[in-house]
């Protein structure tokens, strides 16, 4: 299980599970550890989670709600409960959202178990319309107030975390889980979590990539890291000795030069 600030990419929590446990174990116990690390951390304002289908539980809603959290949870929208309340929507309920040329889409909105749900559906359109004619509805919970047009557009932007997580695959060691010890692997995860953090801290603390891009892990690794240099002792001076033409030259040296100026964090 991860947790991913939205803005930056880093990781905020990481925890492994057994490979047999159901989607929905121990999502109430991360969200209880992420929270005060977060305000460890230093974050003091409002705080909202937006969560995948994996996460619905009604315990970890009553926790968020509990804790003063904000949340947007997908849900299964097929699941029985669900789907008779879609079918119950007014058709002039449904409002149109951009999408696609080749498909359209609307949401809508209603309540289940006494919590606003916000339902977007979609299918194609034109030439392809035969191959999935009938509309395919996503769901999600919210305590959030405002226009469902805009809190389902800012869900969906929740899939920002799955560049975290190919990079975290590409960039830091978790292509695979090496050992069959749950230890070992559980260390393994917090080391590669740790690569990835420290990665998209240098870059966005050297002024390499602007703070509202996200870091490309392997762009960064290529241009900054895998550099092909060597350390030398002159008059006494260990010199880093670089390509001559190597391109990112300034960038390297402005962000070596801006770190070096940070003040340090208490602990």
């Amino acid at each position: 299980m991860l947790a991913v600030r939205s803005d930056t990419g880093e990781v905020l929590h990481g925890r492994m599970r057994k490979g047999s446990a159901n989607t929905q174990r121990g999502t109430k116990r991360f969200v209880q550890e992420l929270i005060p690390r977060c305000r460890r951390a230093g974050a003091t304002g409002k705080i909202t989670i937006r969560f995948d289908s994996g996460y619905q539980s009604e315990a970890t809603l009553k926790e968020l709600e509990r804790l003063g959290v904000s949340y947007t949870m997908a849900v299964h929208a097929n699941a029985k409960g669900i789907k008779s309340l879609i079918e119950a929507i007014d058709s002039d309920s449904w409002i149109p959202i951009d999408y696609t040329d080749n498909g359209e889409a609307q949401v809508a909105q209603t309540t289940y178990k006494g919590r606003r749900l916000i339902i977007r559906r979609t299918r194609l359109i034109g030439p392809q319309a035969e191959l999935f004619p009938n509309w395919r509805h996503f769901g999600f919970v919210t305590d959030l107030k405002g226009c469902a047009v805009e809190i389902d557009q800012f869900h969906r932007n929740r899939a920002r975390v799955e560049l975290s997580i190919k990079d975290l695959k590409e960039g830091a060691g978790l292509e695979h889980i090496p050992s069959g010890k749950f230890d070992a692997n559980s260390a393994w995860l917090s080391h590669a979590i740790l690569a990835h953090n420290l990665m998209r801290q240098v870059s966005y603390l050297g002024e390499i990539t602007p703070s509202e891009s996200m870091v490309i892990a392997r762009s960064f690794r290529r241009n900054f890291i895998a550099l092909a240099g060597r350390l030398v002792n002159r008059s006494g001076k260990i010199t880093l000795r670089t390509p001559a033409r190597w391109p990112w030259a300034k960038s390297f040296m402005r962000a070596l030069i801006t770190l070096r100026a940070l003040e340090p964090v208490p602990i």
